[in-house]
């Protein structure tokens, strides 16, 4: 056995079938939910307990990541956005026009990403046009969690029913 074909027997390519896939799932998910704007999210409950230097903290950390997100919008947000598109264009032809499961399961990874993009970006707006500080800059980011929070349920619900349902519908095919 060669070892590129270890290598497809660990990672299968039905993807929807495979252990990985949803560990993968999981953890994005996970991570995306966190990291609230780059900034963990535990600083935002210690901020509001304590203030002080925990709430400036916080806001020199959303300050820098802010800052930093709306200037790669502003320098290379337009050729992003390009990319992106073209992207999920490609895996959603390929995975539905075409069949591939692989390039299915990577749709539903990538396209709830981009939205969660859009989202970290008027989001940042908001955080740099309205000068929000203390409490209100808290509520701000409590709120981009619930929705990211909202946009993964959403997100793993779809891939889940999407991933019965070929694993149904390939048993079926399949014999098995």
């Amino acid at each position: 056995m060669n070892w590129h074909e270890s290598v497809f027997e660990l990672i299968d390519m039905r993807s929807f079938s495979n252990l990985w896939y949803w560990i993968a799932l999981a953890v994005l998910w996970s991570s995306a939910s966190h990291y609230v704007l780059g900034v963990p999210f535990d600083m935002v409950g210690r901020a509001r307990r304590a203030g002080g230097q925990a709430a400036a903290d916080l806001e020199d950390m959303v300050r820098v990541n802010v800052n930093r997100l709306l200037g790669i919008t502003r320098v290379a947000g337009v050729w992003a956005v390009a990319i992106a598109s073209c992207l999920v264009t490609l895996l959603a032809v390929l995975g539905f026009a075409y069949g591939v499961e692989f390039c299915q399961a990577l749709l539903f990874l990538v396209l709830p990403m981009a939205v969660l993009g859009g989202l970290r970006i008027r989001t940042s707006r908001r955080i740099a046009e309205g000068e929000v500080h203390g409490e209100a800059l808290c509520r701000l980011l409590v709120r981009h969690r619930l929705w990211t929070q909202a946009l993964g349920i959403v997100s793993i619900f779809l891939t889940a029913t999407w991933g019965m349902y070929m694993n149904l519908n390939l048993g079926v095919l399949g014999g098995g």
